[in-house]
This record gives structure tokens, C-alpha cells and sequence, in this order.
């Protein structure tokens, strides 16, 4: 690794300095209409279409384009969308959503119940990553008029939960583009959606750029105010922010530059780098084991791994003031379910990571080698890219060579949810307000195979798998919490994912924007009403 300690500890300084206060005052401007906002895409996923994968990659366009039951206000509240209000029984097994009357989708065909229907049964509860462990004790949903939609369940289902998963996990799809038009994932519309959101898929250029125009009929008064976004490819993490630098992109999303790209343009007065609007979109580092490969289906492999790998230095070198070391699935700061006694943690000790691995019968062999794993990166952020070197050279140290894979996002993708063609593999796990929504997803098995960030390790664990099924029907608060306090200690002692490290999400924009950042998903929201200083 190229970078030094001193260096990575003034880089870190930098950001820091630069995000004490973030936000700038413009007093009370009169909003523009029009204008091009250009937005930084470092990694495609051959999918565009929100209601059938749950990844920011995703919302950062098809978020623009489709919308949600439910999103979160600036206050991280749940705010209505298209839906007007929500009504749960008593029992927790019926919630009534009344939906917003005169919404037309961009085909001009009217929003009703059906598409909400059609979604839910067909994409959320049987495709949609996260969405199928949350929706799978849906069992129906009535249609009785065009505005309202009955959701039942045959265990209930907490309405606080089901208004904070809708935000990321409540996107609609239109039902006669998809009704009876063969495979749902194989359907063009997917990468050309239609939706009911104020800007209008025009065009999708692999590798080149998504283009969105103004949706002329949107229902929001005077929304939006951009002409059109434009999100243009940039795997270059260095050139994009030299595009940033040249005025040709706005924004650079989720952490997507380089840390000492995101230092100095912090600390230009043309840009703005802060954490402000990633608030609901907290993140861990990962390092997933597949079960498939004998020596990670030992659990003294496992923590061997983990026990080899110094984590407070790699942060401390290389991430800084912006992560934390990690204790669990559920970070830090989830306040309603964090555990006070986290379980089973793994401090750096490399003669016991030695003695584990002897005593699983993997004893080192020729130049010390022990075994060989391959090792597959999410292209996400230069903080995963740093952390995969770091594995490769930590694991060396204790006999075993690791192979690193590199690959675009959907490559990726691909090769570890669908072929399962990887070793370990190290990532984001994104946590989205409540443990149901995005965490438990990685460790309940039976997960549709392919499904984007989900359990598709191997691994199997009936236990974990019934207090995951019992906190998501827990209306009790209290009763809750302390099942997800046993999940964390489960999944810590089982080691089928290890999250040694807690991050909060880097933005960079332009100076000239304005409404943005103001709500904790932001960057994943629709930008009905953001617009572009002259």
C-alpha cells in the first residue's frame, strides 16, 4: 500500500475539518427552474429497477425515477409518498395504506392499489433482496378500491418496522408493464423503468452514462426543478474528482472519491464534503466466508481470520476520524437496538490465529503456505480496495495466500450471489434504521439465490434463524431489542460474516447546489426539489 501512516492521518484531519460545518447559508433564495445536474456512477449493477434490488447503487438513479410508499423526512421521520396515511389492526396483522389520488405513471397509465399489489407479492416478497425476509409472512394483499391497499400477515408485523424498511424497501413498479411479460428479472423495463417520479428515464449508455429529464406531470406543484440528471460513469475514483474539479460533474456520492480527493476538495470553496444526509445509511465493513470451502466451514478458521487481522491499526492509518472499530451487525449508532453485551469479539492475536488454524488440522506446509483462498472486493469505495490489500498481506502473515479478484459491480455481484464463485469476500453491509430491514437478510438462510446481500454463504443455523423470524413479529419494543441483542450474539460466536469496522458515508458536491443533504437518505431520495445556483 502506497500510503503512509502520516499521510493517512493528515488526510483524515482534512476531511474532519472540513465537515465540522458543513452546510452553507444562502438566506432565502427563490429556487431555479432548470438546469443539468451531472452525478458521479462509480460502479453499475445492471439493474436500475428499485422495487427488485435494495442497494444505494440502485436508488442513486432509479430512486429519481420510482417511488416509495413511505420515505423519511428531514427529521428521519416517516413521511407519505404515495402513500397519504397507514392504519395497522390491534393484532398487528392487517395495515391499510389509503394512497395518493392523481398520480399517473410516466406512460401515462393511472398509479392505483393493483401496482402496489402486483409489487409487493411479486417483487418485494419473492425477488426484492432485504424486502423477501421482511414481507415473508405477507400473505395478501386486498385491493378493495383503487386507492387503497390492504396489507395481511400471518405473523404480525411491528407498523413502526414497516414504516422505517418502506423508505428503501417500498419502491412500486407498474403492473401492466410487467404482468404476464415473462420473467421479472429478465425484463427490459428494468433498465428503462417507468415510474411515478419527477424525472423520466431517457437513456442508458453502459459504461457511458443514465440520463433522467423532468417529469412534466409530476404531482408535486412545481416539482422539480432541474431540466435534467445526468449520472455519468467514472470508475476512475481520481478522475472523477478531477471532473468535479473541471465543473463537468456535481456530485460524488457515498463515498465515492478518493480520501485525499474528498480532503482537498473539503477544503475548496466550490465543493462541499460532509456526512450530513448519509445519516440513515450508516455502514460496516464485511468480511463474508463461503461455507462451501471446508477450511471456512471450520469455525476455527473463522476466527482464526479474524484473530490475524489488526483492525485498530488499519483504521487508525487508514480510515481515521471517519470509522470505528465494529462490534457487531448492528453498529454503534442504532440507538433503539444496539446490545449492550455484544458477544464474542476478536482482537488481533497472531499466535493464536496460528494455534487455530493447527488445531483445525491446517498446519503450514511448503514456504509456510497453509492454504489458498480468493478473495473478491466490492468495487464500492477505495476503503474496501485498502482493506482487501490489507487481508491479503495480514493473512500471509499466518499462512495463508490470498488471491485477490478484482471486478466491475455487477462482476461482482454476479460471482458472489449467484455463482458463488468466491472464497471471502469483503464489502458494505449498509444498516437502514432497524436490524429487519438490512442486517438479518445476511444471516437467515433460504434466501432466493442471486439476491444481492443476503445469505448466500452456505450456512445454515435453525436458532438464528427463529430469533430472527421472532424479532421481526415482536410488536413489544423492549421484547424486541433483547431478541436482537441474542441475534448479535449469536452471529458473533457463529462468525459466518465479520464486521470489524463501523464508517459513516462521505459526500461531495458542488457549492451551487441547493436542497441538498436534507434528509438521512439523501443521496438515495427523489431530488424533487433540488436545484442548481446560477
Amino acid at each position: 500500500m502506497d500510503m503512509t501512516r502520516r499521510a493517512a492521518l493528515m488526510t483524515s484531519a482534512a476531511i474532519a475539518s472540513s465537515v465540522l460545518f458543513p452546510m452553507r447559508s444562502f438566506g432565502q433564495e427563490t429556487p431555479r427552474k432548470g438546469g443539468v445536474f451531472t452525478v458521479h456512477y462509480g460502479a453499475e449493477q445492471r439493474q436500475l429497477n428499485p422495487s427488485l434490488q435494495a442497494s444505494t447503487g440502485v436508488y442513486i438513479i432509479g430512486g429519481k425515477i420510482q417511488e416509495q410508499l413511505v420515505d423519511l423526512d428531514a427529521k428521519g421521520q416517516p413521511v407519505g409518498v404515495l402513500a397519504e396515511s397507514w392504519e395497522a389492526a390491534p393484532d398487528g396483522k392487517t395495515i391499510t395504506f389509503k394512497l395518493r389520488s392523481g398520480v399517473t405513471w410516466h406512460d401515462g397509465k393511472p398509479f392505483t392499489s393493483a401496482d402496489v399489489q402486483y409489487t409487493a407479492m411479486e417483487m418485494w416478497k419473492k425477488i426484492l433482496n432485504y424486502g423477501s425476509t421482511l414481507q415473508l409472512f405477507l400473505t395478501a394483499v386486498d385491493t378493495p378500491d383503487p386507492l387503497t391497499a390492504v396489507f395481511r400477515y400471518e405473523r404480525p408485523m411491528p407498523l413502526n418496522l414497516l414504516l422505517r424498511a418502506l423508505p428503501d424497501l417500498g419502491y412500486v413498479s407498474p403492473r401492466h408493464l410487467y404482468e404476464g411479460k415473462g420473467d421479472i428479472r429478465q425484463n427490459p423495463v428494468n433498465l428503462a423503468p417507468v415510474g411515478t417520479g419527477p424525472f423520466k428515464f431517457v437513456q442508458y449508455e453502459r459504461g457511458q452514462h443514465v440520463i433522467a429529464e423532468r417529469n412534466p406531470n409530476y404531482w408535486r406543484a412545481n416539482a422539480p426543478y432541474l431540466d435534467r440528471i445526468v449520472w455519468r460513469v467514472v470508475t476512475d475514483r481520481a478522475a472523477a474528482a478531477a471532473q468535479m474539479e473541471a465543473g463537468q460533474i456535481h456530485y460524488s456520492p457515498f463515498s465515492g472519491l478518493t480520501i485525499s480527493d474528498s480532503a482537498r476538495l473539503g477544503k475548496d470553496p466550490r465543493f462541499i464534503v460532509s456526512t450530513k444526509g448519509n445519516e440513515g445509511n450508516a455502514r460496516t465493513n464485511t468480511i463474508e466466508f463461503n461455507f462451501r470451502r471446508k477450511e471456512l466451514a471450520d469455525i476455527r478458521v473463522r476466527r482464526a481470520i479474524a484473530h490475524a487481522l489488526d483492525i485498530p491499526f488499519f483504521i487508525e492509518n487508514f480510515l481515521g476520524d471517519f470509522a470505528k472499530r465494529g462490534t457487531g451487525p448492528i453498529p454503534s449508532v442504532s440507538t433503539d437496538f444496539y446490545p449492550a453485551d455484544n458477544g464474542p469479539q476478536y482482537p488481533f492475536d497472531k499466535k493464536l490465529a496460528a494455534k487455530l488454524l493447527d488445531e483445525a488440522g491446517f498446519k503450514p506446509g511448503a514456504g509456510g503456505t497453509r492454504f489458498s483462498l480468493r478473495l473478491l472486493p466490492a468495487p464500492w469505495g477505495e476503503d474496501i480496495s485498502l482493506f482487501s490489500t490489507f487481508i491479503q498481506q495480514s493473512l500471509a502473515d499466518v499462512g495463508i495466500k490470498i488471491e485477490i479478484v478484482r471486478t466491475d459491480g455487477g462482476g461482482y455481484l454476479k460471482q458472489v450471489y449467484d455463482d458463488h464463485a468466491f472464497d471471502l469476500a469483503t464489502g458494505w453491509h449498509q444498516y437502514r434504521n432497524d436490524p429487519a430491514v438490512s442486517t438479518t437478510v445476511w444471516y437467515r438462510s433460504g434466501q432466493p439465490k442471486g439476491a444481492p446481500w443476503t445469505n448466500q454463504w452456505d450456512w445454515t443455523d435453525p436458532t438464528i434463524d427463529k430469533i430472527i423470524d421472532d424479532a421481526a413479529t415482536e410488536v413489544d419494543a423492549a421484547k424486541r431489542k433483547a431478541l436482537y441483542g441474542d441475534f448479535v450474539r449469536r452471529a458473533n460466536t457463529e462468525l459466518p460474516i465479520w464486521t470489524p469496522i463501523e464508517q459513516i458515508f462521505l459526500t461531495a458536491i458542488s457549492a451551487k447546489a441547493r436542497n441538498h443533504s436534507n434528509t438521512p437518505r439523501w443521496g438515495s431520495a427523489s431530488w424533487h426539489d433540488l436545484w442548481l445556483a446560477e
